[in-house]
């Protein structure tokens, strides 16, 4: 069930947008990280262990980026 946004929500959306684009851009980056890791890949772009070892070395990243921040 899609509605339809009035202008004015289209309006404040915009300005939001262009108020916020480093907050905008942070958010993008997560939603496509969290995609990534939770959707299996489609059938043709990759095979079950190029994708197996992707999501290891994300979780190196992730646990080397944890551990400095704790620092």
């Amino acid at each position: 069930m899609t509605e339809k946004l009035t202008e004015a929500r289209i309006k404040a959306n915009k300005k939001w947008d262009e108020n916020n684009k480093v907050r905008l851009g942070y958010l993008r980056h997560k939603a496509r990280a969290k995609s990534f890791i939770s959707k299996d890949p489609k059938p043709d772009a990759t095979n079950y262990d190029e994708y197996l070892n992707d999501l290891i070395e994300i979780q190196e990243m992730v646990n080397k980026r944890i551990d400095e921040l704790k620092d």
